[in-house]
């Protein structure tokens, strides 16, 4: 007899090493960390980052550039201004995606 887990419902793709490698990559920098901490509780500027955590808008950007490669961050406009947000599944779904990833 085989027996399989129930489905949650949720229809996922399987997310592949070198992605999980990407977004481990992304979180290994401190300041990202902290960015994502901050992001976890709601979207913000780059601006009110900058004004949060002391550092320039260029290193801002390009921290927000890795994350949101790694698919670990969601963007929308307000007027001229980019609002960045934690996608919160993709981080909690990141160590099921790694067992899974390297048992495969």
């Amino acid at each position: 007899m085989l027996q399989y887990p129930v489905d949650s419902g949720e229809l996922t793709t399987p997310v592949s090493l070198r992605e999980v490698q990407r977004r481990l990559d992304a979180l290994a920098h401190p300041l990202r960390m902290r960015l994502c901490r901050t992001l976890a509780r709601g979207p913000h500027t780059t601006g009110e980052l900058v004004e949060a955590y002391g550092v320039t808008a260029p290193e801002v950007s390009r921290h927000l550039a890795v994350l949101k490669r790694a698919g670990l961050l969601t963007t929308r406009r307000r007027g001229r201004y980019v609002l960045y947000q934690l996608e919160l599944g993709a981080v909690s779904r990141l160590g099921s995606d790694f067992i899974e990833g390297v048992l495969r």
